[in-house]
């Protein structure tokens, strides 16, 4: 419908001798100011020398006189020159039609048709707890391919995993001072949490030690140990540990509905990333000014990158990539990482990493490092930065040993929403499956329904809630609506978009739209406004629901209204599909 708008505008500006490129629509925030508005006549009034307001009265007439299909009921001038597009109730009708002929497909678009996506998102660490950031990345991360997908692109997911390092020397550290900690009993999430402990445990002796820093010592020596593989004990519970942790995370993406394509080690990027940099040290590129990428400095190797810096974009500097005692740095391992990536999908059209926003200044860098090496990587290289989340009490890192971890924060959820449902008349399967997914949705929602960028206070008796703006709320929505359907089932009234009444319900006024945000989201890489879109739709449906018999047999309607149900439930699955949230068909 915004196309077939603005062509008839571009026809009826053609008329009056006017030609433009770009149109801009938008949909009034009042839906009693129509279901489109552009600015088009104010915008080129200045160039025509025409008064805006007279020229869209112009363009008004044009428009009237072209609107053959009569998919416009009205359009008026308003204010100082702005044109408003009332929809009929015949566009309404045939929207509520299309979406039930096309199901759980409306909403597909092929703006990024037969592109290869690689998005890697998630990456958490070996030995390490699964943090909130995991969860924020996760969420975020999934949802952006999913979005993706439904907008033609073949996508495939990676997860990138410290496999080495400190954080593991500090937790088999922990295991060893507290063998406890090894219980090899138990759930695979059980036995990971004991080695969350362990690592907090080795972390505090680590950044604490008293007397001549003996624990930071040993620490220093395990990790070595650990590299070199020259430690038969330590390389027993390095196996257990990175087993153990590994399915455990592999059991939380199931939770999550997330399944990973792509597995990248650190282990496995370090050597192809110091390769790398060693091959081009002291190269020079070719460019005006003949600058090296990497040299040396005090017996390590860097990129001044700050010579790259340009007017009006971000400023880069200086990174080590190899230590002076020779060792790679974290931006080594991410060149190698993505040199390794284009080389596991020669095709793939653009390579996407989700992180935190901490890690944006060094990526930039490394980024610049790439684009200098491989310029054909530069266009095919996006980030994606996401603020952190928080909860009411402050930000709680995992080497606090009290921290909040993801897993806790969805067991949480799901038991608080088990006790609601005791009374209700589920088995214990139903129970538990529906708990886990309400709990999923009320997490990842709050994450999702705010913009990427910024940092996230996660209120959980909100993020619950069956009234509000919720995950559950969306949820509760959809199995109302199902519920709805049910009956007309039961009563035996087949959906029927044609016999519609004369009223055009708010409901309706939204779910045409509902390709447009997606079409949005996919472009702007953009979950958020699925997110609050949908929230507008549900409350629209729930009033829908509350100031209507929707199943009445003597009601002529009520065909058209199970139509629009359907529709609306159609929106809805698809919609939460996107954000990686399921919807029970009961609750």
């Amino acid at each position: 419908m915004q196309e077939e708008i603005k062509n008839l505008i571009r026809e009826a500006l053609k008329n009056l001798s006017i030609e433009v490129e770009d149109i801009t629509l938008e949909h009034p925030a009042d839906l009693a100011r129509g279901d489109y508005s552009t600015n088009i006549a104010m915008a080129i009034a200045k160039n025509v020398k025409e008064n805006p307001k007279k020229l869209a009265e112009k363009i008004v007439a044009e428009i009237s006189r072209l609107n053959l299909e009569k998919n416009i009921e009205k359009v008026e001038v308003a204010g100082v020159g702005f044109i408003n597009f009332y929809l009929s109730r015949k566009f309404f009708s045939k929207s509520v039609e299309e979406i039930v002929n096309k199901v759980e497909s409306f909403g597909k678009n092929d703006v990024l048709a037969d592109k290869k996506i690689m998005i890697e998102y998630t990456d958490p660490n070996p030995f390490k707890p699964f943090h909130i950031g995991h969860l924020m990345t996760n969420a975020i991360g999934e949802s952006i391919a999913r979005i993706l997908e439904h907008s033609g692109a073949v996508v495939s997911r990676a997860n990138y995993q410290g496999d080495v390092g400190l954080h593991i020397a500090r937790a088999i550290y922990g295991l060893l001072q507290n063998e406890k900690l090894q219980d090899k009993k138990g759930s695979n999430a059980f036995q990971a949490a004991n080695i969350g402990r362990a690592y907090a445990l080795g972390s505090g002796a680590y950044e604490n030690d008293v007397g001549g820093f003996l624990a930071k010592k040993e620490i220093d020596e395990i990790n070595k140990k650990i590299y070199h593989k020259s430690d038969k004990k330590i390389n027993e519970i390095y196996d257990w540990g990175f087993k153990v942790t590994m399915q455990a995370f592999e059991d939380l993406y199931k939770i999550l509905g997330t399944k990973f394509d792509f597995y990248f080690l650190e282990s496995q990027m370090a050597p192809i990333g110091e390769r790398i940099v060693r091959d081009n040290l002291d190269k020079i590129i070719d460019s005006p000014h003949s600058k090296m990428i990497f040299e040396k400095s005090d017996d390590a190797i860097v990129f001044k990158a700050e010579k790259y810096n340009k007017e009006g974009q971000p400023k880069l500097h200086t990174r080590v990539f190899i230590t002076s005692q020779g060792l790679p740095t974290y931006e080594t391992k991410e060149l190698g990482l993505t040199f390794e990536k284009f080389k596991t999908n020669p095709e793939m059209n653009l390579s996407i990493i989700v992180t935190a926003s901490e890690q944006m200044d060094y990526m930039r860098v490394v980024a610049k490092a790439v684009s200098l090496l491989h310029p054909d990587f530069e266009s095919k290289m996006k980030h994606i930065t996401h603020g952190m989340m928080r909860l009411p009490s402050g930000k709680m890192g995992s080497r606090k040993g009290n921290a909040i971890t993801g897993e806790s924060l969805l067991n949480d959820a799901r038991d608080f929403i088990l006790e609601k449902m005791t009374d209700r008349d589920f088995s214990n399967e139903e129970r538990e499956k529906i708990a886990s997914d309400v709990g999923v949705a009320a997490v990842k929602y709050s994450i999702l329904k705010q913009a990427t960028g910024g940092d996230i206070v996660y209120d959980f008796e909100k993020s619950i809630s069956l009234d509000g703006d919720s995950g559950p709320y969306l949820q509760y929505s959809f199995a109302r609506a199902n519920s709805v359907l049910e009956k007309a089932k039961i009563a035996e009234i087949l959906p029927d978009p044609h016999v519609f009444p004369p009223e055009i319900f708010e409901v309706e006024k939204l779910l045409y739209k509902f390709p447009e945000i997606v079409l949005r989201s996919a472009k702007e890489y953009e979950p958020h406004y699925i997110a609050n879109y949908l929230i507008e739709v549900a409350r629209a449906f729930n009033s829908f629901y509350g100031n209507n018999l929707i199943v009445k047999k003597e009601d002529k309607a009520s065909s058209y209204k199970v139509a629009l149900t359907y529709a609306f439930t159609f929106v809805m699955k698809t919609g939460l599909h996107l954000l990686g949230i399921e919807t029970p068909e009961k609750m």
